[in-house]
């Protein structure tokens, strides 16, 4: 799963944009809306699985909050600021990966590598990067950082899958095709996570996640939610 920006603290306020047009031919036609009882479906299964995995993770929980703790300074959790579903803003929780001083290293290394800064401003993120601590970068090698997100499912601001939510900035490059994506509940996994991830072009990944939107089901969901599991093993597409 992505990670777009920093572990720094971050600000809530997230602005309504309407971005212009992208490169990414999506489609045009409006899909129909689910159905109440397909909602409620998909809220059913949120809800279940997510609970039952918090209950059974807790110790993993627990032993990943020390493993933080004794490996660098700073919280175990952070919140950072995503735009959710219709725009709305939400605070998506993640295991801590990176160094306190995060945006400093940040601007620095940017300033001092054209190389990175020209990924960065491609992919929102770099490899390699130098921010990410021991224990952050195996956490984020099987996207075991993403796991506090279960939260936000039990509390109705994420599902299990969607389409992931991405920072303020990122909204200007999906394009006219934003307005598509964000008519969904924003996901832990989704059609873009197990289809590779970081491992593909930025406008395919726009493409995938309208794809998720216009042809959702239960029974994509569920085979999605399938797929994610060897992808994680492997950590194809994560870094």
């Amino acid at each position: 799963m992505p990670h777009a920006m920093t572990d720094g603290p971050v600000g809530l306020v997230v602005g309504r944009r309407h971005p212009e047009p992208a490169t990414t031919t999506t489609r045009s036609h409006a899909s129909p809306a689910p159905s109440r009882v397909a909602n409620v479906g998909k809220r059913c299964v949120d809800v279940v699985i997510s609970f039952a995995a918090l209950v059974c993770m807790a110790p993993l929980f627990l032993a990943i909050v020390i493993a933080i703790k004794l490996d660098s300074r700073g919280p175990a959790f952070f919140a950072h600021a995503r735009v959710g579903r219709r725009g709305e803003p939400l605070r998506v929780l993640k295991f801590r990966t990176m160094v306190v001083d995060a945006d400093e290293t940040l601007r620095d290394l940017l300033a001092r590598r054209p190389e990175q800064k020209r990924f960065w401003d491609t992919a929102f993120k770099l490899r390699d990067d130098p921010r990410i601590t021991r224990v952050g970068r195996l956490l984020r090698r099987f996207s075991a950082d993403e796991l506090p997100q279960l939260v936000n499912v039990l509390r109705g601001e994420m599902s299990l899958v969607g389409p992931r939510p991405v920072v303020e900035e990122e909204l200007e490059r999906f394009g006219s095709s934003a307005a598509i994506i964000l008519r969904a509940v924003p996901g832990i996994t989704g059609l873009w996570a197990v289809s590779g991830r970081s491992d593909i072009s930025y406008d395919e990944r726009v493409e995938l996640e309208c794809r998720y939107v216009t042809d959702w089901s239960l029974r994509l969901d569920l085979s999605i939610l399938v797929r994610t599991i060897p992808v994680v093993l492997r950590g194809r597409g994560s870094y």
